[in-house]
């Protein structure tokens, strides 16, 4: 008897304590003063999510709700408490003044147990920095130069297999974003894993349907997710994964078989696996810094490979639908991308090399504004390593360990920063506005230290694509365009919910 009272003391004990420190938790931000939104239980401020409530419709909501309270609102992630930042000033600091105390993204990661997760985007502390040191020399302006005819083959492709679509009916209707992804995965598919996809002529090739599923699909469910982001440490010790099993085996098996393909057969095709496989292989001197720079693992090959899959395939092939779409409400902008096109491609006798891409600067333009009215990626995260307190706002905080959420899709919206923010005007991005606005209004590829590493690839990917797709055919809004667009709410990223029907002719 004695015995259960006092197992029933302790387990009333350890409940009032969890009670009393999850209220604590809830009350953190108001207990401080600082403004901030209630909170849900168990969900925080990030209730309804991917239900009723898209991730990018969360910022953009606590972003209007709050900008000009202070630098930071508060925000509950999930069990914890975190800083919803507002303040440009703040911004500079964290991705780049302060960057030092703030290198990390604070995501789940576990490279023993989900080998795919030890990818860059991923990848914290030393980690982190020595695989960025390893990588950054395969993404340099020469790089590319050796990628570019690789890209382009690909994308006259797209443009054959669009001809043909456009012939069968004469003023077709086509869905721009599926065409877009199919062009991005097989792009991604030869340079990242140097596989011959073919999702252009077959949209259900096996590629391009366990690429698609690797983005939207998860082991595990929302309140777990929730768990391992919060708890990322004890996510870890416990062996949890974020990555399907299934699709994890298909991805570690392409990169084995390609990489054993290419070193027993000695081929090279100057392409980013070569990259990879070089970095497995080849003797590697100290960095810059002076760290000694280990030889990539065959996981690491994969897992960059992976993360390269996943940020160059989704956020490419969003952005040139977003553009598409745009030109194709906007005709007079796209007559006068079409005019820099062939001004450009006759200057250099009809062949699309890569300097004649380089001076095509209002497709650039195009491409940028379409990054800031549809940031593909919405939100960039941080994590503090120690205690950092405002400069000039004593009141405000930044505890260690606490999640930093910079909402850059709503910053890129904001009429204080770009006027009109609602309306595509790539002008926004002429070299004279530009250079009135301070470098962190414009987080498209990120800022600092842990930029998009590979931004001139992206760049180039898309306006390689925009590029052929006018030169040879015109763009134009019918019946079946939805106007305006409705996004999912499911993804971290924007995409729309129903495709981009547009009317496609021919030149």
């Amino acid at each position: 008897m004695e015995l259960s009272l006092i197992l029933l003391t302790i387990l009333t004990g350890l409940i009032g304590y969890f009670i009393h420190s999850l209220y604590k938790s809830r009350s953190y931000w108001q207990s401080l003063g600082i403004p901030c939104e209630e909170p849900h239980l168990i969900f925080g401020n990030l209730k309804g999510v991917q239900l009723t409530r898209g991730f990018w419709e969360i910022w953009e909501d606590y972003y209007r709700r709050f900008k000009g309270t202070g630098p930071f609102a508060g925000f509950y992630w999930f069990f914890k408490p975190a800083v919803f930042v507002l303040d440009p000033e703040l911004i500079k600091n964290i991705l780049i003044k302060d960057f030092q105390n703030f290198p990390d993204r604070g995501f789940f990661h576990n490279e023993q147990d989900d080998p795919l997760s030890g990818q860059l985007f991923l990848l914290e502390g030393v980690k982190w920095k020595q695989m960025r040191q390893k990588l950054s020399p395969t993404f340099t302006s020469g790089k590319m130069k050796f990628m570019f005819p690789t890209v382009t083959q690909v994308a006259k492709e797209m443009i054959g297999v669009l001809g043909n679509l456009v012939d069968e009916k004469e003023g077709s209707v086509v869905e721009i974003k599926e065409l877009m992804a199919r062009f991005t995965t097989d792009v991604i598919g030869t340079c990242a894993f140097g596989i011959e996809c073919s999702s252009l002529k077959d949209p259900n090739a096996e590629f391009r349907v366990m690429g698609s599923r690797s983005l939207v699909e998860h082991k595990h469910n929302r309140l777990i997710i929730g768990f391992m982001i919060s708890c990322c440490e004890l996510a870890r010790k416990l062996h949890m994964k974020q990555t399907p099993d299934d699709i994890e085996e298909f991805f570690m098996r392409i990169v084995r078989e390609t990489v054993e393909y290419r070193e027993k057969n000695n081929i090279r095709r100057n392409d980013f696996m070569d990259m990879l496989i070089d970095l497995k292989n080849k003797k590697l001197i100290k960095s810059e810094h002076g760290d000694e720079l280990t030889n990539l693992t065959l996981e690491e090959i994969a897992a960059q490979a992976f993360v390269f899959f996943n940020a160059g395939f989704e956020t490419s092939s969003t952005t040139l639908g977003f553009a598409l779409y745009e030109l194709a409400k906007h005709p007079e902008i796209q007559d006068k991308a079409r005019k820099e096109v062939m001004e450009k491609l006759e200057k250099y006798q009809g062949e699309l090399s890569y300097e004649c891409m380089k001076e095509m600067t209002y497709l650039e333009q195009i491409l940028m504004e379409t990054l800031r009215l549809y940031t593909v990626l919405p939100v960039l995260n941080r994590v503090a390593l120690e205690n950092y307190v405002v400069p000039q706002n004593p009141k405000y905080v930044i505890k260690k360990g606490m999640q930093i959420i910079i909402p850059s899709g709503a910053i890129h919206r904001d009429e204080r920063y770009y006027p009109k923010p609602q309306e595509f005007n790539p002008d926004n991005f002429s070299p004279e506005k530009v250079a009135t606005r301070d470098s962190v209004l414009f987080l498209g590829f990120g800022e600092g230290p842990r930029n998009c590493i590979g931004l001139r690839f992206g760049k180039m990917e898309a306006t390689i694509g925009l590029a052929l797709l006018l030169q040879h055919f015109k763009f134009s809004v019918c019946e079946k365009t939805q106007i305006p667009l409705t996004y999912g709410k499911v993804s971290y990223l924007i995409g729309t919910d129903k495709g981009v029907y547009l009317k496609v002719e021919k030149v």
